[in-house]
């Protein structure tokens, strides 16, 4: 299997029976007393036709570097959207594109919640440089709980330049910053969008700053100085759906 990706969580798994079947080499179930959960992963499987398998949790432990739920699945590679695809994906929308940009994460608890956030908001996809971020693994994946197989994850050679395109293109580039003048919720959120987000601790990179149409900070009441960045994320994008959703 080591040509193969491992997926782990039900969650995770759950979504790419649902989604990508095709991709899925074997499911590998815990052994023993069935739980609700792990029985409709069964049945997904059956209905695919995928190789499913048992083992022992303690097994299972061995094999995932994290909380497996007692399902694991073997998976072809991930696939992770190039420029030209993005380019196909905004010509093909409908409604004002709404996407979601990360600077340098590099954790990948990180980018695994800020990829549930984007799903639960609506994202059209998240954008994220090749270099100096986390990628989609088994991590990511599990803490998406199932956004991994869903929205598309962009890689892009050239950070800066994705966002000389995507501003002639007419999307505004709204970038976050704690020194910002104005806070998220002064600015018009409601046309072609892309929120900016910076790395954990560095914040944005000088060159993707100044790509930025608009910079927005977060008004802190309490004595931390900022968010983690997924929890900052799901401020910033719901403000986003929240100024749709009442101008619609």
């Amino acid at each position: 299997m080591s040509q193969w990706e491992m997926v782990f969580g039900v969650h995770a798994v759950e979504a790419l029976l649902r989604h990508h079947p095709k991709r899925v080499k074997q499911i590998v179930l815990a052994s023993g007393r069935q739980e609700d959960r792990l029985q409709s992963l069964y049945e997904l499987a059956v209905q695919h036709r995928i190789d499913i398998d048992y083992a022992e949790r303690r097994e299972l432990d061995e094999r995932v570097d994290g909380v497996h739920q007692g399902v694991l699945a073997y998976v072809s590679p991930s696939q992770i959207w190039g420029e030209a695809m993005l380019d196909e994906l905004l010509q093909r929308l409908e409604e004002p594109p709404l996407l979601l940009i990360l600077d340098g994460v590099t954790d990948p608890h990180n980018l695994g919640a800020c990829l549930r956030t984007a799903d639960a908001a609506g994202v059209h996809a998240v954008i994220i440089p090749k270099d100096k971020s986390a990628t989609l693994n088994a991590t990511v994946r599990k803490v998406a709980c199932g956004a991994a197989e869903v929205i598309p994850l962009v890689a892009v050679t050239n950070l800066a330049r994705t966002l000389e395109q995507l501003k002639q293109a007419g999307i505004w580039l709204v970038g976050t910053a704690g020194e910002a003048e104005k806070s998220i919720y002064q600015h018009d959120l409601k046309g072609p969008l892309a929120l900016v987000m910076g790395a954990e601790g560095k914040g944005m990179r000088r060159l993707t700053r100044e790509h930025c149409d608009y910079l927005a900070n977060l008004p802190m009441a309490g004595s931390v100085s900022s968010l983690n960045v997924s929890v900052a994320t799901g401020v910033c994008l719901f403000e986003a759906v929240r100024q749709r959703k009442a101008s619609s």
